[in-house]
């Protein structure tokens, strides 16, 4: 990709690549939302990464920022944090993190049920993430975050 973008003139594009997304269960709710499923009754678990399996990160994100990656991403980020946390050890380029669907679902049905105060829950989760190391993070949280900011 970043031959490509290089040879035809989009040298200052950056690349950011999904180099450790998980086989992960906390996608279910994106994946019910715009109703995806694979023709042939395809597996995911194909192009995504073991849960068990860090070594497989770490590998990926390296391979994928010899390969021209201007930043590398987790995916998702909570149950991951230790990956962000090896990869921020590990490598000298931004690192995103991406707390996804089934994250911010569970955070928002247990404040809507009263087990936990939503907003503190949110700043913890994003503080979480911070601190494992991601520069940036993608979260469907966005909006209601930077209300809550200013």
């Amino acid at each position: 990709i970043r031959q490509a973008l290089d040879a035809n003139g989009h040298q200052l594009t950056p690349i950011l690549a999904y180099s450790a997304k998980y086989a992960s269960a906390e996608y279910g709710p994106f994946r019910e939302a715009v109703d995806v499923t694979i023709s042939g009754g395809g597996n995911r678990k194909a192009y995504q990464q073991d849960p068990a399996n860090r070594r497989e990160s770490m590998e990926e994100i390296r391979l994928d920022i010899a390969e021209g990656a201007d930043a590398v991403m987790v995916k998702p980020a909570l149950a991951y944090l230790d990956v962000i946390a090896a990869a921020r050890a590990e490598f000298d380029v931004p690192l995103a993190a991406y707390h996804v669907s089934g994250e911010y679902a569970m955070l928002k049905a247990a404040a809507s049920n009263g087990w936990i105060d939503g907003p503190a829950t949110a700043f913890e989760h994003l503080t979480s993430i911070k601190r494992a190391g991601a520069d940036m993070i993608l979260t469907y949280l966005a909006r209601e975050v930077a209300e809550i900011l200013q």
